[in-house]
């Protein structure tokens, strides 16, 4: 059964292809004689009930450098496509939900991954929260008296804004810290939303795991350890990748989570455990299918492709 795969991201131009989830679907689905459109956001259009995309058929190849080869831009109506991989990262701010609404359009006739709705309504810090009793302490405020409560509570912690991403100002805020009030007014300043206030896990010495779940289901994880000197363990901030196996408690973790998010079609996700405690789940574009596979682990890109060709 061959497909027409519309793959809504960033330009292919920008990506590195080692690291990069979204290509190792794309060469996926190409291995599996799919069809690949590529276009970003900015080219989706809406009028009336009727979506339009102006796309260019792409070929995929891995090698650095050469990694991709365009075609003729088209317009298209967007519903033509068999299934739209919504993949640009955030930040999830009011362009990204107005493509969710966007893409909601076209279904049931087309499938997009992750359901768009579903999407729009489970923010990556905030959808966590359903699930409190698996999480360290967590306050969401740009409340600073609520803030000071929480840290006289715990007196380590970290802060984060809440529709951030990639490890983009993390902070954590040590006994003491003679930062922390110009911290909270830089944070006043440059973010509208509230934050995301956690107690600080040592634990994170020893790695944060990304776990990948498709279609409620385990599909490998990897163990992202901080570079010295730095908070955070994303790969994409100097975090280095090692071969895991899951313990005890994270198998629980994940056959909790598992049936929610099958159910709201969240078909490829991606969720943070920092010492046994669940941080995040992400469900915009999650990454960790190449650094899974070249440690050893599972082929989630093949799995992602088998639930979504079940669902056709």
């Amino acid at each position: 059964m061959s497909l027409t795969v519309a793959v809504q991201m960033d330009h292919i131009a920008s990506i590195n292809i080692a690291g990069d989830s979204t290509f190792a679907l794309m060469l996926e689905a190409q291995a599996r004689g799919h069809k690949l459109l590529h276009y970003h956001v900015r080219d989706l259009a809406q009028r009336g009930s009727d979506v339009f995309v102006t796309a260019e058929p792409v070929e995929v190849r891995d090698e650095k450098g050469n990694h991709f080869t365009l075609g003729g831009r088209s317009r298209m109506r967007l519903d033509e496509a068999d299934v739209v991989l919504m993949r640009q990262d955030p930040p999830f701010d009011m362009d990204y939900i107005t493509a969710t609404h966007i893409l909601e359009r076209v279904q049931p006739k087309t499938v997009v991954v992750n359901d768009p709705a579903n999407v729009r309504n489970a923010p990556e810090k905030i959808f966590v929260t359903e699930f409190a009793d698996l999480m360290p302490p967590t306050l969401i405020t740009r409340n600073h008296d609520e803030i000071a409560a929480f840290r006289k509570e715990f007196s380590d912690i970290v802060i984060k804004p809440l529709y951030g991403n990639g490890g983009k100002a993390v902070f954590r805020i040590k006994p003491g810290d003679e930062n922390y009030g110009s911290l909270l007014d830089m944070f006043d300043t440059v973010f509208r939303e509230p934050w995301m206030i956690q107690q600080y896990r040592d634990e994170v010495r020893q790695g944060d795991k990304r776990i990948l779940i498709v279609d409620g289901e385990f599909a490998g994880a990897v163990n992202r350890v901080p570079a010295e000197g730095d908070l955070r363990s994303n790969m994409v901030r100097g975090g280095a990748a090692s071969a895991t196996d899951l313990t005890e408690r994270e198998r629980e973790i994940v056959a909790r989570l598992g049936p929610t998010l099958k159910e709201k079609g969240l078909i490829f996700t991606g969720i943070d455990v920092i010492g046994g405690y669940l941080t995040e789940i992400n469900v915009t574009s999650p990454t960790g299918i190449r650094a899974i596979r070249k440690l050893g682990g599972p082929d989630a890109a093949a799995m992602i492709w088998d639930a979504i060709e079940a669902r056709l």
